[in-house]
Order: structure tokens, then sequence, then C-alpha cells
């Protein structure tokens, strides 16, 4: 299993004690099937949510770093004076509070029983009394049994540094101990109703898994609990720790579910995703998963205002804002763009198309990574040779005719040059399918 901050911060927010009781100043929204709710006097994260009629609660917030909320990562790590029990930890703002049970701060809150707003002054978890050097938002409204969850975070951090990608929960959601099984589907076949996974993993250290359906959910023996489902994702992590059955939201047994996805977080960034939490069974949450499942999975990255989720290694770019096109920085040994996790059948894509503006003569290499075997390997590349005027062109990679380019595509790595020299600048407008 490859160590993570993410796992980190879940070892230590399981044996961490609980946090003082909080006055519970909350906001709420209810449609009439469920109910979810904000606690204002902990940053506006999330701290409930049941079932209209019942009322039971099925979020846990034993200490400040479970409930439902948002938490990112980035450097430097170290960051700051941590905990004792936090050396090397990174920048880390949440949305509830610091592991010294300092909570965060709602700065704005809105409620018209239809959309529920706040924004978020969070706090550094590992440092004491430290807000975050950013805001959050989170933008809540209510379908049926579902509530659909829209999450901003907003950077203003003096420290103007570039730092490497690093894995983010999106969100991080801990649920009580009733919920305690753990499914997902992660097979190669999506969405053709093949058998279920169970994970069973008593965390921490949680589980990671590839979850090719965008879900997961935690439910009682009764098969009705938690889904969590964020389009787009395939990596999550999670589990359940302490005794499975028993417990309520103040308590210690918790399930937990992440979609994770690495990115980079600039220093002035405004970076959004959105989820969806479903209160119901099983075959419910699953088929919510799969009516709301990307419709077009083929490479389509096209760098106008964003990222598109890709990272880059030994190099870097010009960082946020994006305007019509990432101006890559490739000075060392070995630039490489890593691309997002993305599932497509080989022969839907036989051709890639690559817009780039160069200055330098070279050589230019793409990489594909297929389903069941981890990383990009040397045996499944194609080269072409880059036009030096600096002016942008669209280069043709026929990906077709290759022998191991065949069954499911997960992904694409894209070097720009073989090794870069100081100074030297690559600017690319779109990876993609089409060349328009």
């Amino acid at each position: 299993m490859k160590f993570s901050w993410i796992i980190m911060l879940s070892i230590i927010s399981i044996i961490t004690f609980a946090a003082p009781a909080s006055a519970e100043r909350m906001s709420y929204l209810d449609n009439g099937s469920i109910r979810i709710g904000v606690d204002l006097d902990l940053g506006g994260t999330i701290t409930f949510l049941a079932d209209s009629k019942t009322g039971e609660n099925v979020v846990n917030s034993h200490d400040l770093g479970r409930q439902i909320q948002q938490s990112y990562y980035s450097g430097p790590h170290p960051f700051g004076e941590a905990h004792p029990g936090w050396k090397g930890w990174p920048w880390n703002p949440i949305g509830s509070g610091d592991v010294y049970h300092h909570p965060s701060r709602a700065v704005e809150h809105s409620n018209d029983g239809k959309t529920l707003f706040v924004k978020t002054v969070p706090m550094q978890w590992a440092l004491n009394n430290v807000p975050g050097d950013c805001t959050f938002e989170t933008r809540i409204t209510l379908e049926g049994r579902v509530a659909h969850v829209r999450c901003r975070l907003n950077n203003q951090r003096l420290d103007k540094t570039q730092y490497p990608a690093l894995d983010q929960e999106l969100p991080a959601v801990y649920t009580i101990g009733k919920l305690h099984r753990l499914f997902t589907y992660e097979g190669y076949r999506p969405f053709a109703g093949e058998p279920l996974s169970q994970i069973k993993n008593a965390g921490p250290p949680w589980a990671n898994w590839k979850g090719t359906e965008h879900w997961a959910a935690l439910v009682d023996d009764n098969g009705h609990g938690l889904g969590v489902v964020h389009p787009g994702i395939y990596a999550f992590t999670g589990g359940f720790h302490d005794k499975p059955g028993q417990g309520g939201p103040k308590d210690n047994p918790t399930g937990y579910i992440a979609p994770v996805r690495k990115e980079i977080l600039d220093p002035n960034i405004v970076y959004e995703y959105q989820y969806d939490l479903m209160l119901d069974s099983l075959d419910a949450i699953r088929a919510h998963a799969v009516a709301h499942r990307p419709r077009d999975t083929r490479p389509d990255y096209r760098f106008a205002k964003d990222r598109q989720h890709w990272i880059h290694a030994n190099m870097t770019d010009a960082g946020f804002p994006i305007e019509g096109h990432l101006t890559l920085h490739p000075g060392k040994l070995d630039p490489q763009m890593i691309g997002p996790e993305q599932h497509w059948p080989a022969d839907l894509v036989p051709k890639l198309f690559i817009r780039a503006a160069y200055s330098r003569p070279g050589i230019a290499e793409v990489f594909w990574s297929v389903a069941g075997e981890s990383g990009f390997s040397p045996e499944r590349k194609v080269t072409f040779e880059v036009i030096p005027d600096g002016a942008f062109h669209s280069y043709e990679i026929d990906l077709g005719p290759h022998s191991k380019y065949r069954g499911t595509i997960t992904g694409l790595r894209f070097d720009p040059v073989g090794s870069g020299v100081p100074g030297e600048v690559v600017k690319v407008e779109f990876l993609s399918w089409r060349d328009q």
C-alpha cells in the first residue's frame, strides 16, 4: 500500500482525543426526504445528515478531523511548528478545526431553504491556532435523497512557491459505526451490473482501491447507508475503525471514505469540485452513480483555464491563472506531464492530437497506462519530432498501430522534451482525441 499524507492524517485523527462538545449553532436544509446540516461554530462543516422521518444522524464528529469536510494538501513539509504527533506535516487547511481543538470560522452564511452556502476561514490541522491562508466555500442543494455539494478553495498564500502535487481528499467523509460495511465496484467493466466488491479493512491504515464507477458507500447490515459519488474520480481510500455496528455521532467507531486525486495547488489558485451524498439503499446509490457517470471518457484535455487535473514531475509551469495554454518550464532531466486517471477503450481513440509550441529542436514522447498494470512502461510509448519555430503546431500521434495500445487505456503521460535546459519554455494548448 502506498503511504500518503491522507493515510497519515486518518491515523492521527483516529487516535486523537475527542474534541470538546460544540454548541452546534446549526443551519439545515430539509426537503422531506433527507435533512442535512452544517455547524456554524465548526466552520460550517457538514456534521448532520439524516432521513427526514427518522432523524438518525449518520455523520461522525468524534474529533475535528472527521465530519464531512474539505481538506487540502500542499508544500512545504514540514510546514510551521507542528504538533509533536505530526512532525513533518505539510500545509493542510481543513474545514472543522485543528488538532488542538481550535475551530474554523464561518465568515459568510446564507440559507433560503433551497440552497445553503457557507464561506470559511479554515485552520491548519497540525498547528496550534493557525488559520489557513485561504478560504473555503461550500454550497449545498437537495434533490430527492441526494445532497449536491459544490466546494471551492480560494488560496491567498504569501508563499509563492509552486509545490509538487499531493493527494487531495475530495471530500473526507466519516460516518457512524452503524454504517460499517464498505462497498464499491473495482472492475474494468463499469456500469454493466457486475458484482460489487466489499472493502474489508480495519483501518487505519486505510485501504486504497480503484472505484471505476466513481462511488463508494458505507451501509448497515440491511444494505442502507451513505454513498459518496464523485464522477470522474477513480482512486478512493477508506475503511472502518473500531467496533462495527455500534456508536453514534460523537463516538469513536467510524467509517471513512475519500475520493482522491493528486493536484497542484498554486498559492493563488481557485480550485473547485462537486460531489453527491446519497442516503439510500446500496442498489439506489449505485443506480445514481450509473445515471450520473461521465458520458464520454475519451481524452480531451484543453488547457484554456486550468490544468485539467494534469500534474508535473521534474518541471514547473507558469502557474495560476492559466490563460489559453500551459506554459511549461522543463528545465530538468526527464520532465513529465502526467494526466489524471481516465479509462477509455483503445479502439475508440486510435489517434492523439497535441497542439504545442517549441523554440528548441527535440523529440517528445507520449506514454499510456493500461488496465491491470501500474505506471508507465517504456514499451508503451510513441515519439515525435517537434517544430522549433516558436509557433503553435498540431501534432498527430498515431497510437492504433502500436502492439501495446490495446484493451482499456487508463491514462497518459506527455514528456515534452527528453531533457530540459534552463530558461526553456514549451507551450501546450491541448491533448485530445480530436484535432479542433
